[in-house]
């Protein structure tokens, strides 16, 4: 059986399992979002997409 999650879904319940841990504050997390936030609108936003496919690629032909 093939499970698939969207990155933002993976990186969501990342965020808020280090909230609750307490690894990182509030204000810490909310930094980070804008930061990615406004990362997404620039130029660097599709060399990143492509290097995040690759790994994905790259680990999906590491299990089969």
């Amino acid at each position: 059986m093939a499970l698939t999650l969207s990155a933002v879904v993976l990186f969501g319940i990342l965020a808020v399992v280090l909230l609750r841990g307490r690894h990182v504050s509030f204000g810490t997390a909310l930094v980070l979002f804008l930061f990615g936030f406004f990362v997404a609108g620039t130029g660097a936003y599709k060399p990143i997409y492509n290097l995040c496919q690759a790994i994905a690629e790259a680990l999906t032909h590491l299990t089969t």
